[in-house]
């Protein structure tokens, strides 16, 4: 497994990372026992960087991410969790005091008295770009509470406001073959400014798994039922953004192009990670078969030739998806 630096703060993670959104809701049932072994078996194929967030299962994802951890005290993983989205994402609530509260509810959930990496949770712009933010994070990190800070963001606009801030370490942002747009300004702008960059959703929420067709269906609990047309929160985090039809019509394109030997996510997934300026891709995965295979494209990351996979992704992504996605985030 690769490893790529943690921006300046001298901490290397895995190329491929596990995120784990769905080890706390929004994407069906995983069992708790399903949410140990995936983790586990994650940290046993080279994985170094786990992404969780306060909200996902309620505190659930970083309670079962703590307990894991614990069990493996020489663990060598950086944890990087998320806050912000435990009250109405509105400018007045993101405060000292919310933040402390956040951290040390998330400090008692991971076990730990220091966080690795706190992200503000996809705050509104009013908030990325008010220098009292960057005040109290500051504030959390003199103080040993938290290690270090970055931003999960959803426009490219918003990321390149992150990137100009001095003391931040990461970006979290959407790239994946149907999200292309970060290519443009965002990549190059973190590898200038020695952030890191952490690519989400890459599989653009199992799109990029090939395994869907127009009769799927998801349970009601799965934010790909409630939130296809983003009904509760940014559209852009479901699908990508995508028409779920379109979305299969690229899929059916890219599947055609990918390399003898490959699946369509392991492609991707080392595609996107093979971009430069990404530090780490952070697909989820809700089985240790997911996970297996996930770790496994981290292998593929310089050693694979994607370049016709490459060229098709840019064909489709220009021909289906550009003029509906690229100016929206």
């Amino acid at each position: 497994m690769i490893h790529n630096p943690l921006g300046r703060t001298g901490r290397n993670v895995s190329v491929i990372g596990l995120g784990t959104w769905q080890l706390g809701a929004d994407w069906g049932d995983v069992s708790e026992d399903d949410a140990r072994e995936v983790i586990r078996t994650s940290l046993d194929a080279g994985v170094t960087l786990i992404d969780t967030a306060d909200v996902y299962g309620d505190g659930r994802s970083e309670a079962i991410i703590g307990a894991v951890l614990a069990e493996r005290p020489d663990h060598g993983v950086t944890v990087a969790t998320k806050m912000g989205r435990r009250m109405a994402q509105e400018p007045e609530n993101y405060t000292p005091a919310n933040f402390r509260a956040w951290t040390d509810r998330s400090r008692r959930s991971l076990r730990t008295d220091t966080l690795d990496l706190v992200q503000l949770h996809c705050p509104p712009t009013a908030v990325i770009e008010s220098d009292a933010t960057y005040d109290a994070l500051d504030a959390l990190v003199a103080d040993g509470t938290i290690a270090a800070y970055g931003v999960s963001v959803e426009t490219c606009a918003q990321a390149l406001a992150v990137i100009a801030r001095p003391n931040v370490t990461n970006i979290q942002i959407i790239l994946n073959p149907f999200r292309l747009k970060p290519l443009d300004e965002v990549l190059p702008a973190a590898e200038r400014a020695g952030v890191a960059v952490f690519a989400r959703v890459p599989l653009a929420s199992g799109l990029l798994s090939g395994k869907y067709t127009a009769a799927t269906t998801f349970a009601a609990d799965d934010h790909r039922s409630y939130n296809r047309h983003g009904e509760a929160f940014d559209k852009g985090e479901t699908f990508s953004g995508v028409d779920y039809e379109v979305g299969l019509r690229a899929v059916a394109e890219l599947s055609a192009a990918v390399p003898m030997g490959l699946t369509l996510p392991a492609a991707a997934l080392a595609w996107v990670a093979s971009r430069p300026g990404v530090t780490s891709v952070i697909p989820g995965a809700r089985s240790v078969t997911q996970a297996q295979k996930n770790a496994v494209a981290g292998e593929l990351v310089g050693q694979a030739d994607l370049t016709v996979f490459e060229d098709v992704v840019v064909d489709v992504y220009d021909r289906l998806l550009r003029a509906d996605i690229h100016p929206q985030w």
